[in-house]
């Protein structure tokens, strides 16, 4: 199990839960607790049992269904009820029989919630939490103290805030973490109140909301201040703007400021865990997100790929291969030589001065027009593939293609297309029908194809972008369209330009089928 001299907590199951939309089964709860134990952290907090049966049901089937290698299960839920003792409480019975050897209790620290929310007396919420801690302990688990709204509680009663955490303590919590819960404080004012915190002998962790930006900062403040116990969620999950991101908060305290958090080797797959629980909680990822967002290191200026070219760490604060994390090189009209010489080394190629200059004229000609390749590695590939080799060379030509939509007097819209091509000597014509223009097309496309390369069955089209372009208006506006398509390794996507929809479709189209023919090994002629 993780080092306990200090502690990284993770609460995506439960507090991370709480974002709108994010709806969680136990399945997923199970499979991301699997995820979050492979990065190494030292406690994984399950959920309120008793509270709601998902949760409950969370803990009984981790008893048999978990073998987690490096962190506990901890089990959150309240003190006892105002009047009733902790060993007759029900929810507490519930903890204490959910199996989780960490039981961590949100307690009350602000004085006005006690009176307004609790609706009981100072005193009586003091005794709430010294019973049931101790009450706990006495059962052989072990019990974390979350106080809640611990710093606006401090503002209106510093005298109070503090004596909760005595009181934790004494009972024997062996951890008060201060709850930042509205996510207001900012880190200079934050860390002041830490510091008094942490003179009271108790020992002291954070958790952080992020309503103002600054949870993360706010986190690793108040480990300077003293705090030796760090909760946070997977991405930033968690209700309003969300919770200190644990990735950024383990990454910045293991590779800035020098803890021993989790292994090396586990550092190294954070970038695979962040996007495996993506795929659980099916939540887009934030491509931008620090050190895991797949924006986190690249680069598309033609300047910073000038000095990345004599040596990366110039404009990259870490190697990226650290958090598991690749520098890409993005190829826009920014570009300058060193940006296409780069992104031709990255894909393969070792390209000569003038190819370079060709390339990066024909890239900014074609941006000017509407193109991107910043978000369309695939294409731009091939564009470097014609350039190399002095002339645009493909797996099949386009006699021509049809596409006729029609309206069913059912009122059914029915799209069908008729392509004709030319590949391996043979000409080709194929019918495809689809729910819209471009479905027909990619199936006449495949449908035509797929007996001279049988690849093409596992290629599957899978996103479909189109965006109007600034500086035109109405239906003569010039169209740009992503498509994004997959096969059973990767994915990848491609972009048309056009004044007519259809015809930008029909690029992107086409280009994502003779990628996907690339990826599968086939040579063009």
């Amino acid at each position: 199990m993780a080092d306990d001299r200090f502690h990284v907590y993770d609460t995506t199951l439960r507090d991370g839960a709480q974002q709108e939309g994010l709806n969680l089964t136990v399945v997923d709860k199970l499979a991301i607790a699997r995820h979050l134990d492979g990065l190494g952290v030292g406690f994984i907090e399950g959920g309120w049992p008793g509270a709601n049966p998902k949760d409950t049901e969370f803990f009984r089937r981790a008893q048999t269904e978990l073998d987690l290698k490096h962190a506990q299960l901890a089990a959150f839920g309240a003190t006892r009820r105002a009047g009733v003792k902790a060993a007759d409480d029900p929810l507490v019975a519930a903890l204490r029989e959910s199996g989780a050897p960490v039981v961590t209790l949100v307690a009350k620290s602000h004085d006005r919630h006690v009176e307004l929310a609790l609706r009981t007396t100072l005193r009586e919420n003091l005794a709430m939490i010294r019973d049931t801690v101790s009450h706990l302990r006495a059962e052989g688990q072990r019990v974390f103290l979350d106080a809640e709204h611990f710093f606006d509680g401090y503002k209106s009663n510093p005298a109070y805030a503090l004596e909760v955490l005595r009181t934790a303590a004494e009972a024997g919590a062996s951890v008060i973490a201060l709850c930042d819960t509205n996510g207001g404080m900012l880190p200079d004012e934050l860390a002041e109140v830490v510091h008094a915190a942490v003179q009271t002998s108790a020992r002291v962790g954070i958790h952080c909301h992020d309503d103002t930006g600054c949870a993360v900062a706010n986190t690793l403040a108040a480990v300077k201040a003293g705090a030796t116990h760090v909760q946070g969620c997977a991405n930033g999950y968690g209700e309003r703007s969300g919770n200190a991101n644990l990735f950024t908060v383990v990454a910045n305290l293991q590779l800035k400021r020098g803890f021993d958090l989790v292994p090396p080797e586990a550092l190294a797959d954070m970038t695979r865990i962040a996007h495996a629980i993506t795929e659980v909680t099916n939540v887009t990822p934030n491509s931008h997100a620090p050190y895991v967002g797949v924006s986190a290191f690249a680069h598309k200026a033609g300047l910073h790929a000038s000095a990345i070219k004599v040596d990366p760490n110039l404009y990259q604060h870490i190697d990226p291969a650290q958090v598991g994390n690749d520098m890409r090189m993005l190829v826009s009209d920014m570009a300058g030589r060193a940006s296409v010489e780069l992104k031709g080394r990255e894909l393969g190629y070792e390209l000569s001065p003038e190819i370079s200059r060709d390339l990066v004229e024909r890239v900014k000609d074609m941006e000017s027009k509407g193109y991107t390749f910043e978000a369309a590695d695939a294409s731009f590939e091939l564009l470097l593939r014609d350039t190399v080799a002095g002339e645009r060379r493909r797996h099949f030509t386009v006699e021509s293609w049809r596409v006729i939509v029609e309206r069913t007097r059912g009122g059914e819209l029915v799209s069908e297309a008729t392509v004709k091509l030319h590949a391996k000597g043979e000409r080709i014509v194929a019918t495809g029908e689809g729910n819209g223009p471009v479905n027909a097309l990619d199936r006449a496309v495949r449908l035509g194809l797929e007996k001279l390369y049988p690849e093409l069955a596992e290629v599957e089209l899978i996103d479909f972008k189109v965006r109007i372009l600034e500086g035109t208006h109405g239906t003569d506006a010039i169209t740009r369209v992503l498509i994004t398509s997959s096969d059973a390794t990767g994915e990848w996507a491609t972009v048309g330009v056009d004044e007519n929809i259809i015809e930008a479709s029909w690029q992107a189209l086409e280009q994502a089928v003779t990628y996907g023919l690339v990826r599968a090994g086939h040579a063009a002629d």
